[in-house]
């Protein structure tokens, strides 16, 4: 239904930064299995506000400031009331094309019965869409399977009362987490693996709790990382650039229980939480991580694939061209060592910890609230502006009441040619099996009249 943009077909993999190892195009009959969906654009790629001419001010003014201020902070809660601009934010605007996809998955889901279509927001549609490459059908299937899944794990109880108490000890011999933002704004996150003592780890803590941590931790990245990367970007924030630290990784590493433990987060992250990396910087490949990545890739989509740029030890550069040299830690070449919290790994730093941006984030929750139970977003300002301009948007708002109730139902027609489509595929699988029935009873009368013979 896309066409895929060319600049995210290439996969990068570099041998010590330099020149390209193989690309899909170029070795397109040694592509795994499901290789042939359309590589989308960063998830954000639609998703900008609309510039704004900025007047001259002091340097002391703008967005930056706010985050400085608390008083200031303060001043623009009270205001959020009066405007949508930080709703928008976290929102983000919807490509129209995308927009009319998503209310089709919504009528389809409506049909199923209106749960699936009531729970979740546009950007949740909107991933699991991008992840079936747009079909319907396959979305809802993805997504079904997702609510499942949350029940039958119990991924609210493990977002509400799991406690992962030895994770201090479990970053001493694993080295991970989040670290400041890209470029662009979006969450980093780094593992270095090369460091993992699996025997040790398991002696303090278990798969299962390893698992339920990376659980928590999506949970918190789409619930509280994501939105406060927004406003402090003030722009729509809605994946993660990652960092692979593999140096010493070889096929010795891939033990049983380190399969075990990939096979689970990859099953987790590619049905459950698609379409939240936006890249994966591998570095320190060395000869025996190069032999194991020709493993591991075969269990890996082609959409995220695309993502992933497998690199030697002169990586630097290509890490400072997304991430400032500030917020990449000391031991990939950068300037922060995050001492006050005994390192860079274990300080969680990111606009997530920021008390002024959580309290923004806060307050837009409770307004958003508020908003939904009242009569709307209209302040008595815009009330006023609406009297005053009636005359002229009744005659508009019945032209728009009639180029929505057409698109409302052409995402009607298409919805329920989904629904069709599925049905009779559903019916031929039952004329196919009642047809194996009526073979079978065949087979049972005729040995039962030779056993009467």
């Amino acid at each position: 239904m896309r066409k895929p943009s060319e600049n995210y077909r290439e996969i990068v993999i570099a041998r010590n930064g330099g020149e390209s190892e193989e690309s899909p195009e170029k070795k397109s009959s040694k592509s795994p299995k499901g290789m042939n969906k359309a590589i989308h654009p960063p998830i954000e790629t639609h998703w900008h506000l609309p510039q704004e001419k900025k007047p001259c001010s002091s340097p002391s003014s703008g967005f930056k400031s706010i985050l400085k201020y608390p008083l200031k902070v303060r001043d623009s809660v009270k205001k959020i009331k009066r405007s949508r601009s930080m709703q928008l934010v976290l929102e983000g605007v919807h490509d129209p094309k995308d927009e009319q996809i998503v209310e089709s998955f919504r009528e389809l889901l409506f049909l199923e019965g209106g749960v699936l279509a009531q729970n979740y927001d546009y950007h949740t549609l909107l991933r699991f869409l991008r992840m079936t490459d747009f079909d319907l059908l396959k979305a809802k299937t993805m997504l079904s399977n997702y609510l499942q899944w949350r029940q039958d794990f119990g991924v609210d109880t493990i977002q509400k009362e799991f406690k992962f108490d030895e994770l201090a000890e479990v970053k001493k011999r694993y080295p991970h987490g989040f670290h400041g933002v890209d470029k662009y704004g979006r969450p980093v996150y780094i593992e270095r693996i090369g460091m993992v003592d699996m025997n040790e780890l398991l002696q303090i803590t278990t798969i299962e709790r390893l698992v339920k941590n990376h659980i928590a931790e999506q949970e918190k990245t789409l619930s509280l990382r994501f939105p406060t990367c927004s406003i402090a970007a003030k722009k729509h924030i809605a994946s993660t650039t990652s960092i692979l630290d593999v140096k010493g990784v070889g096929m010795s590493n891939f033990s049983k229980p380190a399969r075990h433990l990939f096979m689970e987060v990859l099953k987790i992250d590619s049905n459950y939480y698609p379409e939240t990396l936006n890249k994966l910087f591998i570095i320190n490949a060395g000869s025996g991580f190069r032999m194991l990545w020709k493993v591991v890739k075969a269990f890996l989509e082609a959409r995220t694939l695309a993502k992933i740029q497998v690199l030697g030890n002169n990586y630097f550069c290509n890490l400072i061209e997304v991430i400032d040299p500030n917020n990449l830690p000391s031991f990939l070449g950068g300037n922060c060592t995050c001492a006050d919290y005994g390192g860079c790994l274990l300080s969680d730093k990111g606009p997530w910890n920021n008390p002024e941006i959580i309290e923004m984030l806060q307050a837009l929750s409770a307004t958003e609230e508020i908003s939904n139970e009242g009569n709307g977003d209209l302040t008595s300002e815009d009330a006023l502006q609406e009297d005053v301009g009636s005359a002229k948007s009744k005659e508009d708002s019945r032209h728009g009441e009639t180029l929505m109730i057409n698109e409302h139902a052409s995402q009607k027609i298409l919805a329920l040619q989904a629904a069709i489509s599925d049905t009779k595929t559903k019916l031929k699988a039952l004329e196919a099996a009642l047809e194996d029935i009526k073979t079978v009873l065949e087979g049972l009368t005729q040995h039962v009249k030779e056993l009467k013979t």
